[in-house]
């Protein structure tokens, strides 16, 4: 027997299936060779419209704060800690970019030397990098300090280039 209930039943199935078919995402390749100008804009793209996009399920569950982003080049990052891995780290804040170590005397030599990494930008650029480095006594020649930063640019370089995005 089919009456007006099965009728109402009808709609609200195909209601149904609507809200949560329009609940997906939609996206697919749109030409480019991986990691060229055209994909990077793309996905940028994407990213946008993700942070404007909202579901069903958005306005259900409270959302997290968006400030927990990390703002600091990950080659950097990495690239210190390799570079200066005879130090003690004593604070590491990914978030703020700051890296602090304690006293530690490199392999062969007599000196103690303690240094304060701030990755302040994330672009891997010789301005995104503050390396400030301490003995005991004071602080270090200028000469031996850019040595050290020219030491964790080349390395971040490496870094990046072995991860293959060019």
């Amino acid at each position: 027997m089919r009456g007006p209930d099965m009728n109402v039943k009808a709609v609200i199935l195909l209601i149904s299936v609507l809200v949560v078919a329009s609940c997906g995402r939609f996206g697919g390749f749109t030409g480019g060779a991986p990691g060229s100008a055209r994909e990077v804009a793309d996905q940028l793209e994407i990213e946008r419209l993700d942070r404007k996009q909202t579901t069903i399920w958005d306005a259900l569950r409270q959302q997290r704060d968006k400030g927990d982003r990390v703002a600091v080049n990950r080659y950097l990052w990495n690239a210190s800690l390799e570079v200066l891995d005879f130090l003690p780290v004593q604070t590491i804040d990914p978030f703020t970019g700051v890296i602090v170590t304690g006293y530690g005397t490199p392999p062969g030599g007599g000196r103690a030397y303690r240094a304060t990494i701030y990755i302040k930008d994330p672009a891997l650029d010789a301005r995104s990098l503050n390396v400030a480095i301490m003995t005991r006594s004071g602080p270090v020649a200028a000469g031996t300090q850019r040595a050290v930063e020219d030491a964790i640019l080349t390395r971040a370089r490496q870094l990046r280039t072995a991860d293959g995005k060019l």
